[in-house]
């Protein structure tokens, strides 16, 4: 089983049409740079490489940088890490105060399945995680979303739009069909970041049985 780069799960991700922020790659700091003002500030700035699974807790992500000389900095000293076949990962900073997780994990009783639940600092507390045989249909889909026990969380809320249901049914489809090809081991979308009604993608991490 391998993990791949966040880079190479977001291709992934994006080739089966699922939304993902904007993103580049860079292998210096001022490649890095000119990424990021084409994609804008605030951005997030992010170690790449496919020995790193779980970046944030490793302190390899800096969020909400908001000038050049903070990105310029952050890209040095990510590099400093010498994470062998590593690079830097840009993307938009998503603006929602909301978020949900999604993927698909192949249980070994079960088979495929397309996991959905409430994200976010609450997430651990509520624990609100659903699951459905992959592939999932219109139906399945839409009721995996209406079994959520925080649902109503997704709805209008200060000002921010609700969770747009038909996204989110075609994003867990999509996800289902991804379980067709069996190089894929799991899917883990953490999190999805809801921007205006729609299910972002704002990391994205996928394992396969063998590299691409």
């Amino acid at each position: 089983m391998t993990t791949v780069s966040e880079s190479e799960s977001r291709l992934i991700i994006e080739e089966a049409g699922i939304p993902v922020s904007k993103w580049k790659v860079a292998d210096t700091p001022d490649e890095a740079l000119n990424a990021a003002r084409e994609i804008g500030f605030p951005n997030v700035l992010k170690l790449n490489a496919s020995s790193i699974a779980h970046k944030t807790e490793q302190g390899f992500v800096k969020i909400n940088l908001k000038t050049e000389s903070d990105f310029l900095t952050a890209s040095k000293e990510l590099l400093e890490n010498n994470i062998p076949e590593s690079n830097l990962l840009i993307t938009e900073m998503l603006s929602g105060s909301r978020e949900i997780i999604a993927g698909m994990i192949r249980d070994p009783q079960f088979g495929p399945c397309v996991m959905l639940g409430f994200g976010g600092i609450l997430a651990e507390a509520v624990a609100d995680v659903e699951f459905r045989l992959a592939p999932v249909n219109s139906y399945d889909a839409r009721d995996l979303i209406s079994s959520l026990r925080t649902r109503s969380l997704l709805e209008d809320f200060r000002g921010e739009e609700a969770l747009n249901i038909e996204a989110t049914i075609d994003l867990l489809i999509k996800l289902g069909e991804l379980a067709d090809n069996k190089q894929i081991i799991s899917i883990d979308l953490n999190p999805l970041i809801i921007v205006e009604g729609i299910p972002v993608a704002a990391d994205a991490l996928v394992e396969l049985k063998g590299g691409i």
